[in-house]
């Protein structure tokens, strides 16, 4: 899969997202304003409540639309062996597990998008995975470890 097909594909996967967010928003919305939830007395938070959840799916779809708007933005770079893994990396890993497809992007951690040969996660540059992948060349090797368990990596391949 191209790097430009792959970007659709999360800006896609993203738009659904912030109609199920903002769906959902518009509905807290109104069950906060509706006349039912008018609090019967001081213990009834239940049009509190709703308004909690219509501001935080507000702030979700905030954040989403955000982060359309920067993929959208995303200068897409070509890779080679020798270059340093940073934003727009599709980055290939051997685990001892298998093998484990990233991609570097500027938001939407834990995206993930099915290829029809892998599945392919987004993962920032911030994240602990991103840390430990910025500025790494295709044929490093590392261990770190997780949960008490150690973990080796391999880059396999950037593009």
């Amino acid at each position: 899969m191209n790097k430009a097909t792959l970007v659709q594909k999360i800006i896609a996967q993203l738009a659904e997202e912030l109609e199920g967010y903002a769906r959902s928003a518009r509905s807290a919305h109104a069950e906060a304003t509706d006349e039912q939830s008018k609090a019967e007395n001081k213990y009834d938070t239940r049009g509190l409540e709703a308004s909690y959840l219509a501001r935080g799916q507000s702030r979700q779809a905030a954040e989403t639309s955000e982060a359309i708007e920067q993929f959208s933005a995303l200068p897409l770079r070509d890779f080679g062996p020798t270059d340093a893994i940073d934003l727009s990396a599709l980055v290939e890993l051997e685990t001892k597990a298998g093998t484990a497809c990233y991609f570097i992007g500027p938001r939407a951690g834990g995206t993930e998008i099915k290829d029809r040969r892998r599945e392919i996660l987004v993962i920032t540059p911030h994240s602990p995975m991103g840390q430990q992948l910025v500025g790494k060349k295709q044929g490093d090797s590392w261990e770190t470890q997780i949960a008490g368990k150690r973990n080796a990596y391999r880059i396999v391949s950037i593009a």
